[in-house]
């Protein structure tokens, strides 16, 4: 089918804004932990666009139009999203897209998580899935986008090509994002003092305009008594230990801060560490370059970078730079004010102390071979898998009769598959036609009872891996040995002489994947196509003790059918075509849990085995 037309990403004459004369949607959209931009809802953008043009260097408080983001604030100048009580800052952007697209028309669509909530799609996807809709498509691949998902609009629903899981998804009327038309002014004429308008009484806005009023009054204070200090030696700032570095102002650049060198000043929260300093600007200046203090939002980005360095060197001697300390809560300062403090002091032009965040403990220390030991009770060390040939012996309707049981008079319900009554035709008829498969025809699996069209379950195995297994698309019942699309490697498992956190009377297990780059095979999303193999080898530790042994005995089993890994895009990353885990959580952080992938983590051994489960690897089957 023809790929339907994804969100434009206008080229404006400057970042943030769309050409003369054009209308776009605007929609405001924050980088999540995946490295992918969320969008917030409609209301949520109007709300900003309103302060937007009311102060373009102010603060907008998402609490006053939706309850739910009470604790977040978006910085303007810098343009980050805050969040008040625990200090966590992302990055926030304005994109722009057509109006008679998805947002334009106020189109929303979303799916259905595991609790029943319902999510909204990314942007560009919601704009992909509607066009295809107006198209009167009858199914929609996602994987040109980078998502192994098929659409399927009779049904209304989502399926994992992998795993074959199906979800619920629908398209919900909502209010329509803002509109805008033409340019914004330049930034000279853009308002650099607080709104002319009545300020706001709530506990939020309070908070921000006297912690701005606070910051200034200390910037006078120490302009007052600081003496000048020569250029030749930087001097440490104020209330900092010998030898601190300051932090200079920053201004943004495509939508996130740049910083100086860290300083030894304090210990900061959990957040990215900042990237080195630019070097100092030279002196000439090429003319129509933007001056310091000036917003940022609708620069191009050459001139953005420029004004970053100008506005590092513009700082006369003199000037201390302003520690924002306890932003690990040990002192009396709240952390949420502290990290607060810090984006309105970066935002007014004022110098800011930060240190890098702690580093996650990924390895245990060096371990002599002569250390490295077998785990009990597993036979050998070493696991090797090979490409698999698909069976071709394997014929969709044979292996689908060889698990189902024919129904002659199947209840009026639905078949959770097509979504269309079983006691009518499926919905595959005319899409898929197999010799001795009729669409009306009804049959019951063995084990789990649960009843499908027999052409259902036909359309349902030939999108899959076809490798002789069905899995029951409602309760995920396993029918024979599943198998998936893992690329050839090798597996390494020993004991080591350290202990993880929270075992620390037991030697640890590690593990080592090792998978090279290579060529997709038929089984895979793109085949003939080189898939990469990022991070490996890569090591994991599970604690030796009789149920990580067990795990690990299961471990082995998964990586023999091939399900610990597969190829598809990186949540991470966004990379496609590489390799990445399927389904089965590792613990890949050995002496720390900063990451959420370490130790101390009490339900991690019974979640994984849960999960192995779940792909049909239990203790019963790695005996057989």
């Amino acid at each position: 089918m023809s790929r339907p037309g994804q969100g434009l990403m206008v080229p404006g004459t400057g970042l943030g804004f769309p050409p003369q004369n054009v209308a776009r949607v605007v929609v405001w959209e924050w980088l999540n932990e995946h490295s992918r931009w969320r969008p917030y809802t409609a209301t949520v953008c109007h709300h900003i666009e309103n302060v937007l043009k009311e102060d373009a260097r102010g603060s907008v408080v998402l609490g006053q139009v939706d309850a739910q983001l009470v604790p977040y604030i978006i910085d303007l100048q810098s343009m980050h999203q805050f969040r008040q009580d625990t200090g966590t800052m992302r990055p926030v952007r304005r994109n722009f897209y057509d109006p008679s697209s998805a947002p334009g028309k106020g189109i929303v669509w979303e799916w259905e998580s595991d609790g029943g909530a319902w999510t909204a799609y990314d942007m560009d996807i919601c704009i992909t899935i509607q066009n295809a809709y107006e198209k009167q498509h009858p199914w929609l691949d996602l994987s040109s986008l980078g998502f192994c998902y098929l659409i399927y609009f009779d049904s209304m629903s989502q399926m994992n090509r992998q795993t074959r899981r199906r979800r619920r998804l629908r398209r919900r009327l909502d209010l329509a994002y803002p509109l805008t038309v033409g340019s914004i002014p330049k930034s000279q004429s853009w308002p650099v003092g607080t709104s002319s308008g009545q300020p706001c009484s709530c506990q939020q806005c309070v908070l921000v305009n006297s912690t701005r009023a606070a910051s200034n009054a200390i910037l006078a204070s120490q302009r007052r008594k600081a003496p000048a200090a020569p250029q030749s030696q930087p001097q440490p700032p104020p209330g900092g230990p010998p030898g601190a570095l300051a932090v200079r102002p920053s201004t943004t650049f495509a939508g996130a801060a740049l910083w100086a060198a860290p300083a030894a000043t304090t210990t900061g929260p959990a957040e990215p560490a900042p990237p080195p300093a630019l070097p100092p600007r030279s002196p000439s200046a090429p003319s129509g370059a933007p001056t310091p203090g000036q917003n940022n939002l609708n620069r191009p980005g050459p001139q953005r970078a420029a004004a970053s360095v100008s506005a590092r060197a513009s700082i006369p001697p003199g000037v201390p730079a302003l520690p924002v300390k306890n932003l690990n809560g040990t002192g009396p300062v709240h952390p949420a004010l502290a990290g607060m403090t810090g984006i309105l002091l970066c935002a007014a032009g004022l110098p800011v102390c930060l240190t890098r965040a702690p580093k996650p403990i990924l390895h245990p220390p060096p371990v002599s071979k002569s250390d490295v030991k077998p785990v009990p009770g597993v036979p050998g060390v070493c696991r090797k898998t090979k490409k698999k040939h698909l069976k071709k012996s394997k014929n969709p309707e044979d292996v689908v009769r060889r698990y189902m049981q024919k129904v002659k008079n199947p209840p009026d319900e639905d078949c959770t598959i097509c979504m269309e009554r079983l006691v009518t035709a499926s919905g595959y008829e005319g899409v898929l036609r197999h010799k001795g498969v009729r669409p009306e025809l009804v049959g019951r699996l063995g084990r789990c009872g649960h009843m499908y069209h027999l052409l259902c379950l036909v359309a349902m195995y030939s999108n899959g891996n076809k490798d002789g297994s069905l899995q029951c698309p409602t309760c995920k019942a396993i029918y024979g040995e599943k198998t998936g699309t893992q690329p050839p490697g090798k597996m390494e498992f020993h004991l080591i002489p350290h202990s993880l956190p929270g075992f620390a009377d037991t030697q640890t297990i590690r593990i080592v994947y090792d998978i090279p780059t290579g060529i997709q095979g038929p089984e895979h999303p793109n085949p003939g196509k080189k898939f990469t193999a990022r991070g490996f080898p890569r090591h994991c530790y599970l604690p030796n003790n009789e149920k990580g042994r067990k795990v690990l005995r299961l471990l082995i089993t998964a990586w023999e059918r091939r399900l610990i890994f597969t190829i598809g895009t990186s949540n991470t990353t966004g990379e496609s075509d590489t390799v990445v885990w399927n389904e089965i959580h590792h613990k890949t952080e050995f002496g720390s849990n900063l990451t959420g992938h370490g130790y101390p983590d009490a339900s991690y051994l019974d979640n994984v085995l849960a999960e192995l489960t779940a792909q049909g690897v239990s203790e019963a089957v790695a005996k057989a």
